[in-house]
């Protein structure tokens, strides 16, 4: 699963109409809200704020992520998230 990871290296995202995002290249989603979203992504963090975000469609296998809601940012920062404490989404969901 690692190989096919690093296989993916391709970031590209999608908006339209600040309602609607594909997103691709995603790693892992560290953490999400109806106002905040944050990807990580091959090219680093991707923080996106709004308003009534949802998280619409989330490939792992293929790292694509299809956002819905109001989108007012889209910020890139450097960094690693969550995963080098080793926590995914999925875990913080099923505890």
């Amino acid at each position: 699963m690692e190989e096919q990871r690093q296989r993916i290296k391709a970031h590209k995202m999608m908006v339209d109409k600040r309602s609607n995002a594909m997103i691709s290249g995603v790693d892992d989603v560290v953490s999400f809200d109806e106002k905040t979203v944050i990807l990580e992504t091959t090219l680093g963090l991707l923080t996106i704020k709004g308003e009534e975000l949802k998280v619409n469609r989330l490939t792992v296998e293929q790292g694509e992520v299809e956002l819905g809601g109001r989108m007012d940012s889209f910020v890139y920062t450097e960094g690693h998230g969550r995963r080098g404490q080793g926590e995914s989404i999925w875990s913080r969901l099923f505890k």
